[in-house]
Order: C-alpha cells, then structure tokens, then sequence
C-alpha cells in the first residue's frame, strides 16, 4: 500500500502548481471579462443590449430542443412569434398611430402574467419548505419542481419582456422625434417664406 501510494504521489507530483495556476488564470478571465463588459455597456450601452437580449432569447432553446422541454419550447415559441411581430411593427417608418397602444398593451400583459407567475412559483417554494403542501398530500418534490418551474418562467420571460419594451420604445421615440423634427423644420421654413413674402408688401406701403 505505502509504495502504491509513493508512486501515485510521485506520478501525480507538480499537479498541485499546476491546479492552482488554472485557478488564477480562471479568475484573471473572470475579471478581465468583467470589466470589459463594463466598458462595453458604458461605451455602446444599444450594442450590449442587443447582443445581450439575443442570446438571452436564442441560448434557451438549445438546451429546451436538447432535454425535450416541449412545454417551455411552445411557450417560447408563442411569446417569440408574437413578439417578433410587435417588435417589426414598432420599428416600422412611418409609424402606425395603433403601434404604440399595441406594444403597450402586449408588453403590459406579458409583465402581468410573468409577475403573477413569479408570485405563485414563490409561494409555491415557501409553502414546500413549511410543510404545507402535506395538507394537499403532494409529494415535496413534485410542489419544489412546480414553484421553481413557475419563478424560472416568470423570471425569464418577465426580463425578456423588460428588454424588447425598452428595445421598442427607443426605436418609436426615435422614430417621432425625426417626425417632429421634420414637422418643425417644415413649420419653420414655411413661416419664414411668409414672412419674406409679407416684408417687401410692407415696404411698398
């Protein structure tokens, strides 16, 4: 036993340098990734948040098609398609007068749903860690997995939601404002060309 044991250690030797030289390297990326993160929302605050919401709404369903979460896959893919739609509508130029009154009201829908949702998965999860779910004879398990499943849906989708109503409440301010200023600056010159049309009449006089 003891030269079993010499020879592990003497085969393993160096390995305990080399372990804790991937643990600094580990945490260098952590925070070199950090703080490039950090500059890259300060610096293009639009880009990050694009690239975030991306994979955010894509990486999901890699691992939902994967272990056949076929529940969570047609929800996604019901929240996707009608999303997508509003989200092409919001950024449509001119604008439609409904788009505003419609993203409005899908979004305020979506946060009202994932906020209850979120409030059920919790009470669900304390009333598991009381005990009380003994009351209604279901299993600890079977109430845990439902609450969780409940806060992850409501977490989720309450962020996604969170993100492409910021997303398309830019494009709409952006898009009304070039329409104001365009609106302004046609208001302007038009004033200013009766003015210079009223000015020579006022002279002959």
């Amino acid at each position: 036993m003891r030269v079993e044991h010499a020879r592990m250690h003497a085969k393993h030797r160096g390995h305990e340098a080399m372990h804790a030289e991937m643990v600094l390297i580990l945490i260098a990326t952590l925070v070199v990734a950090q703080l490039l993160l950090v500059q890259w929302k300060q610096r293009h605050p639009r880009s990050y948040n694009m690239v975030t919401l991306f994979q955010m709404w894509v990486v999901p369903l890699y691992f939902t098609v994967k272990l056949h979460w076929w529940r969570f896959l047609v929800i996604w893919i019901l929240f996707s398609a009608v999303t997508a739609f509003v989200t092409f509508r919001a950024t449509r130029k001119p604008l439609v007068q409904t788009t505003p009154r419609l993203v409005y009201k899908w979004f305020l829908l979506i946060y009202k749903i994932s906020y209850a949702t979120g409030i059920v998965g919790y009470m669900a999860v304390m009333f598991t860690l009381f005990g009380l779910n003994l009351l209604f004879k279901i299993k600890p398990e079977d109430a845990m997995d439902f609450g969780i499943s409940l806060l992850f849906y409501g977490l989720y989708y309450g962020v996604l939601e969170r993100d492409f109503a910021e997303m398309c409440a830019d494009y709409m301010a952006s898009t009304i404002g070039r329409c104001s200023a365009s609106t302004s600056s046609a208001s302007a010159a038009g004033a200013s060309w009766e003015r210079s049309r009223r000015v020579p009449t006022a002279k002959r006089r």
